[in-house]
């Protein structure tokens, strides 16, 4: 389905309720697989988040998680673990080409049995799940930290839990410290400290409780982009979010002061108020290392804006649903952009224009549908196969509709 997307302008004060974060529901489910004492409310209705559902209940021996890489790196993990079980774990196409070899030695160090069934290094992988006798294993700290929160998920089932020394520049330390904090949050214990995270077999009793999802700063960053392009005074209030997120994009409520952005705590619920125009000399420069997910939209707020943008730390955009580097690059320039692009950077620079009527593709990725969006606000556009949304935020086109988007 492809959206023609007129030039719009969002009706004033409205709110918008996001389902849970992607990131914190896929870790919860699969700690609850391991401790069925554990219930989870607001949980995110994602695609991503139902294709881990489904895999975690099938009695299957072939899981196919579709495009969804949180799953393929975390369900490579558990099945690992399940003594006795042989399954296989495929994806798309597109998932046949994204790397996991990482993952997989460091599984095999700890004495998982995991072989490639086409191509080394990529799935479909065949899982002979076992006991895993051994506690300690290192991984180089710039690898996506699906890799290093993988481990850590599983480590308090192993016999000895796990010792992993993280080597170099850490990638991504939010997403580390979220793994860490829900695996304390029922009540195992854990440390970080010094490249070296512990974490100890679980208790002999897992507590029966109720954890509750907060919703995704991911999804929140659509409409901190709408706010940024939208005029001064118009204002937007989304739930549920708190101010101690154990999400790294909420650092998104820092980096939208740059775009005249303000955000104010209140309750469960977050306001965001365009306060002020941003001056054309402004530039926004930012390391995204620890939330790389949100760099497309921050991009397409700067050029929606006519501002320069430079944005480091975004290495692992070239492995995610496409190289979102590339993608970014060929979609903007067709609007006007003028930009730059290295394996981990990208430079816009400042423009005056936006073409009108572009048509962008989403090349099976969920965040250019959604990010290029906002662009509504100053052009009219067209968004192909726009049901791409549903791997994170199945409910944005209504969402937007709701805030005043207009279709063609």
């Amino acid at each position: 389905m492809d959206i023609s997307i007129q030039k719009s302008k969002l009706k004033n004060h409205q709110t918008v309720q996001i389902t849970g974060s992607k990131s914190e529901s896929n870790r919860l489910l699969l700690l609850q697989a391991l401790y069925p004492q554990i219930r989870i409310e607001n949980l995110s209705n994602s695609d991503d988040s139902e294709v881990m559902q489904k895999a975690l209940v099938s009695e299957d021996t072939c899981i196919d998680i579709h495009h969804a890489g949180t799953a393929m790196r975390f369900l490579t993990a558990y099945f690992s673990i399940q003594k006795g079980r042989e399954t296989v774990i495929t994806g798309s196409q597109r998932m046949k080409e994204r790397p996991i070899q990482i993952l997989v030695e460091a599984l095999k160090t700890l004495g998982a049995d995991i072989s490639y069934l086409e191509n080394e290094g990529v799935p479909p992988l065949k899982i002979i799940g076992k006991e895993l006798t051994k506690s300690k294993v290192a991984l180089e700290a710039n690898v996506s930290s699906q890799y290093i929160s993988a481990l850590m998920l599983i480590a308090s089932k192993l016999e000895n839990g796990l010792e992993l020394t993280l080597n170099g520049k850490i990638t991504s330390v939010p997403y580390i410290n979220m793994t860490l904090s829900l695996l304390n949050s029922i009540g195992i214990q854990t440390t970080f400290k010094d490249q070296v995270i512990t974490v100890q077999p679980a208790p002999k009793t897992i507590a029966e409780q109720t954890l509750t999802v907060e919703s995704d700063w991911s999804s929140a960053s659509y409409f901190y982009s709408l706010i940024a392009l939208s005029d001064v005074g118009t204002e937007i209030t989304i739930a549920s979010y708190t101010q101690e997120s154990l999400q790294g994009d909420s650092v998104l409520a820092d980096i939208y002061t740059s775009f005249g952005v303000s955000t104010q705590f209140k309750g469960h619920a977050i306001t965001l108020k365009k306060e002020s125009v941003v001056e054309a000399s402004v530039k926004i420069e930012r390391d995204l290392k620890n939330a790389p997910d949100i760099a497309q939209t921050i991009a397409v707020t700067a050029f929606g804006l006519g501002l320069e943008c430079f944005m480091e730390g975004l290495h692992t955009l070239k492995i995610k649903e496409t190289d979102r580097l590339v993608a970014l690059k060929t979609e903007l320039e067709k609007l006007g952009a003028e930009i730059n692009i290295t394996d981990k950077t990208l430079h816009l620079k400042a423009s005056e224009s936006i073409n009108a009527n572009v048509k962008i593709p989403t090349y099976n990725d969920h965040r250019m549908a959604m990010a290029f969006a906002p662009l509504g606000l100053k052009v009219p556009l067209v968004i192909e196969d726009a049901n791409v949304v549903s791997k994170s935020y199945p409910e944005f086109w209504k969402d937007l509709e709701t805030i005043g988007f207009q279709w063609a």
